[in-house]
């Protein structure tokens, strides 16, 4: 609805009140091309009404508004606002969106590498960096009033999330918390833990999209609806043509990718083999219909250059003249800083070629001055398809009319993993323009193997909770200790959303351990005995069940093992009798072989004609040859006429089957066994009339037990197992010196210790690591890129497992190499001991990479070097190490000093690998 003179009067008298109650709210909006979504106006009121907002809606459903405002408060009360983001590409356009609309002197920029304006009254920043801030103490805070969360969903990330929580938990109770998060099917439950933690929040969900998204599948070149309609009840129903069609295809052509089958095929598969729609195809085929914009998501990052390179060698083009010319004027503008030497071996002619055409690739491994032009030039419509790995769904304003799923699964990592409903959801959210298209699509390839039904759970299920992934690290402990206390910090860590969650989920067993108990109670009434105690007697007769299970198991294991041998002793020719089965009676030895795993499988042939081989399990107790027969030189027992004439063989031999004997079970020889029988007979409530009865309820009772015990163990490690994983950190800490005993005021605490001091200021994941480094004096005396080349080995970490053994500059490089790695197994241990998770080993990949950087190398000699090596270094990842590098050289030289030595040789390589695309990247 518009507003002005469309209006109804009763409508114009909403709105007048609604301005004179929310008078910052309404210039806000006066400021604003459009009129507020209804979630969007509930939650600007309950910030203009003080209170914390959590805000969960779709992907483009507008929830950055809400943070906005929170911008607007903060400047009209004369406070400030911090606006966080999960990555520094958000970072950056937030704050290029803040300083247009509120001038460059408003606001600020902290992320890792950059640091601009940070005292003004808008600053966005990474959440570390606030997180940080927190612990520091930093007068930064003097003054806050709002803090906005953005993509606060993210603290489910197993790698990074624990610092979203850290800040909820650790921000001052004066400041207003807005977190905006993607759709999540536990909003009420974090928000009920907001409440909880920061005091008075508002929740407001909307799961409606502002435009509607359409699913489809591409089935062999053609693009079908992927949901044909509605049931009775309501529920979306799968569209039967796609069902026919993907039936069609799918007889005709085998899987395309089988990695077991030799060459690819699937093994006894008929027909062509599969091939996918080609990604030239896909986008020929989306612009004739009129849906481009697109993103295709690839999952891979050399797919996305395969896929470019492929569009451009088909001589595909999108765009106009005069759009060339605009994509030539922009391309020129944002790279005019990199060095001319570079642009070969960055692929700059390339990829501006492709761009010029209308499409790109966009993927973590992309230089960030070439992922940022990509990004502008998708916003303004002058590329018009991109190629992405997922990264690109998180958070950046980059959307498209419409998103294509090359596959259902993608590399997490670790292992090829299949999307999950929230992932796809993430992805294809990005889908339809708000205020550009009328409506969204997205679009999924098939291929052998891919289900419609499964597709459409993915695209219809709204069951994505969000799950904490927070845990206690080491410089967590150090800084909470600091601050806090051990006791103290201990009662923060009770407070953690994952705490919350874990004793939520013990909820139910409480419940059922309550009436366990009560059952128990009964239990114990019922199997009262006026002779004795009938407790005391259950348990003896448990004990006596419990010692004949075992010397059953023992003596069958016996046995097993002697029938093992026996058979091992046949050969051939010899005649056995098969004790049991349907296949007893007296058979032939054939062949005693061996199986694959070493076990005795004998082949024979029995009297009724049958050939095949037996295992120990035919065999209860040993076999011995009750004789022996003469066997062809050749025996072929797949001939019915050769086991005819062995069979006639065995019977003429004379030789007949054994009687049965009766085995000894061994318990009548068991001490143990005897011992608790004559106490059994001789406990008074042995000769009760009502002994059986009570004895049934003393089995349940046992049984009953049993289980709760079970639960009481399950609920003892889920309670309390943030606390107690921090108690065992603690422990460690206190092995090493980083905390000790505390004295005076602290007595009966702890405190930090100089080198615990160090720790608090170490944020990496191998944060001990690098203290322990300090510490033993492992880099002194090092040079600038020698340092470089060390410190690299606690932050790189290789893209693949089994990667090419690292090559390493020798010296006092590999010396120092060496110093690391075997503090790294002291500390793995002591880790080991304590059950702590493990700190990941250093990875000297990126050393000599890094060390000819700072020597001065060029990028070229840097890149050709590392792929010479046999290592996968694109100048993205180059890049992306070199400021990751940076950051914790930064971090050393804060900790040591400037002036010291190590202060030094931090301070003077970070100025060597600051330089040509790095300078810029980190501009």
């Amino acid at each position: 609805m518009s507003a002005g003179s469309s209006r109804t009067p009763a409508e114009a008298y909403a709105a007048s009140r609604s301005r004179s109650s929310f008078p910052k709210l309404a210039d806000f909006t006066a400021e604003l091309s459009f009129d507020l979504d209804p979630f969007q106006y509930d939650a600007c009121v309950a910030l203009e009404q003080g209170h914390g907002v959590l805000v969960c809606a779709p992907t483009g459903a507008g929830k950055t508004v809400v943070g906005e405002f929170a911008v607007h408060l903060a400047l009209a009360e004369g406070r400030k606002c911090f606006y966080t983001t999960p990555i520094k590409a958000l970072s950056n356009q937030k704050f290029a969106d803040f300083t247009a609309r509120y001038g460059a002197e408003s606001v600020g920029l902290l992320t890792g590498d950059t640091a601009v304006n940070g005292s003004a009254p808008i600053v966005v920043m990474t959440t570390e960096v606030l997180r940080n801030m927190l612990y520091a103490e930093s007068s930064a805070l003097d003054g806050l009033a709002y803090v906005v969360m953005d993509e606060v969903h993210y603290l489910a990330d197993r790698f990074r999330g624990a610092v979203w929580e850290e800040v909820i938990l650790h921000l001052p109770e004066w400041v207003n918390l807005v977190s905006l998060s993607a759709t999540v099917s536990n909003a009420e439950e974090f928000g009920e833990w907001l409440v909880e933690v920061r005091g008075d929040t508002t929740v407001v969900v909307d799961e409606h999209r502002p435009v509607p998204l359409w699913q489809h599948m591409l089935v062999g070149g053609r693009m079908l609806d992927l949901f044909g309609g509605e049931s009775t009840e309501g529920e979306l129903t799968i569209n039967p043509l796609l069902v026919r069609r993907v039936e069609e295809v799918g007889r005709v052509h085998a899987p395309w990718h089988n990695p077991r089958a030799k060459g690819g095929r699937a093994a006894g598969a008929r027909g062509p083999r599969f091939k996918p729609v080609s990604r030239v195809e896909v986008v020929e085929r989306l612009d004739g219909a009129g849906l481009l914009p697109a993103i295709v998501f690839v999952f891979s990052r050399a797919g996305c250059e395969a896929a470019v390179t492929q569009c451009v060698r088909s001589g595909l083009r999108l765009n106009s003249e005069d759009e060339v010319a605009e994509v030539r004027r922009i391309v020129d503008s944002k790279t005019r800083d990199l060095p001319d030497a570079d642009l070969t071996v960055l692929g700059f002619w390339e990829w501006k070629d492709a761009l010029e055409r209308g499409f790109a690739g966009h993927h973590a491994g992309l230089l960030p001055a070439f992922k940022e032009t990509v990004e502008e030039l998708f916003v303004r419509g002058l590329v018009k398809a991109v190629f992405a790995t997922e990264t690109l769904a998180l958070g950046i304003n980059m959307p498209a009319r419409t998103v294509v799923l090359e596959k259902l699964v993608k590399y997490n990592g670790e292992a090829h993993v299949e999307l999950t409903p929230g992932e796809y959801t993430q992805l294809t959210g990005r889908a339809g323009r708000r205020g550009i298209d009328v409506e969204g699509h997205a679009v999924v390839v098939w291929q052998p193997g891919v289900d419609p039904k499964g597709v459409a759970g993915l695209a219809s299920t709204r069951t994505y909770p969000l799950k904490s992934s927070f845990r206690p690290g080491y410089n967590m402990a150090v800084n909470l200790v600091d601050r806090l206390g051990a006791r103290a910090a201990r009662d923060i860590l009770e407070q953690s959303f994952a705490q919350f969650q874990a004793d939520r989920s013990v909820v139910g067993v409480s419940r059922r351990l309550e009436r366990n108990r009560e059952a128990l109670a009964g239990y114990a009434e019922s199997m009262v005995c006026h002779l004795g105690d009938f407790a005391e007697y259950a348990d003896l007769r448990r004990q006596l069940t419990e010692r004949e299970r075992a010397l059953t198991r023992q003596n069958g294991a016996a046995r097993r093992a002697e029938a093992a041998q026996s058979l091992e002793r046949l050969r051939k020719g010899d005649v056995i009798a098969v004790p049991a089965g349907r296949r007893s009676g007296l058979a032939i030895v054939i062949d005693p072989g061996l199986d694959s795993m070493g076990d005795p499988r004998p082949l024979v042939v029995t009297e009724d004609r049958w050939a095949g081989r037996l295992s120990v399990s035919d065999f209860p107790a040993p076999v011995t040859a009750l004789g022996r027969v003469r066997l062809p030189r050749q025996v072929d027992i797949r001939s019915p006429k050769s086991r005819r004439d062995l069979a006639a063989t065995l019977r003429a031999s004379g030789i007949e089957l054994p009687a049965r004997s009766r085995r000894r079970s061994g318990a009548e020889d068991d001490s143990e066994l005897a011992t608790v029988r004559r106490a059994m007979r001789a406990h008074p409530c042995h000769g009760c009339q009502d002994r059986e009865a009570h004895a049934r309820w003393a089995e349940r009772y046992n049984r009953l037990l049993a289980e709760t015990e079970q639960l009481e163990r399950k609920v003892a490690a889920t309670t309390h197992s943030l606390a107690r994983a921090f108690d065992r950190i603690r422990a460690l800490l206190a092995d090493r010196g980083y905390l000790a005993p505390g004295t005076g005021e602290h007595a009966g605490d702890q405190v930090v210790t100089e080198h615990g001091k160090r720790l608090a200021r170490l944020y990496s994941e191998s944060d001990l690591l690098a203290a322990e480094c300090l510490r033993n004096g492992v880099w002194d005396g090092l040079g600038p890129a020698e340092l470089a080349a060390v410190v690299s080995s606690l932050v790189y970490e290789a893209r693949r497992d089994g990667a090419v053994e690292a090559r390493v500059p020798g010296g006092a490089v590999a010396d120092a190499l060496a110093v690391t790695a075997r503090l790294w197994v002291e500390l793995e241990a002591d880790e080991r001991h304590h059950r702590l998770d493990r700190t990941r080993q250093p990875d000297a990949g990126f050393a000599w990479t890094v060390y000819r950087w700072v020597r001065g190398e060029s990028l070229e000699e840097v890149i050709t070097a590392a792929d010479s090596a046999g290592q996968e270094l694109s100048a993205g990842d180059f890049v992306r190490w070199c400021r990751q590098v940076i950051d914790l050289l930064d971090q050393i030289r804060d900790v040591v000093g400037r002036e010291h030595p190590v202060g030094r040789a931090a301070g003077e390589a970070v100025r060597g690998i600051r330089r040509g695309v790095v300078a810029l990247a980190t501009a």
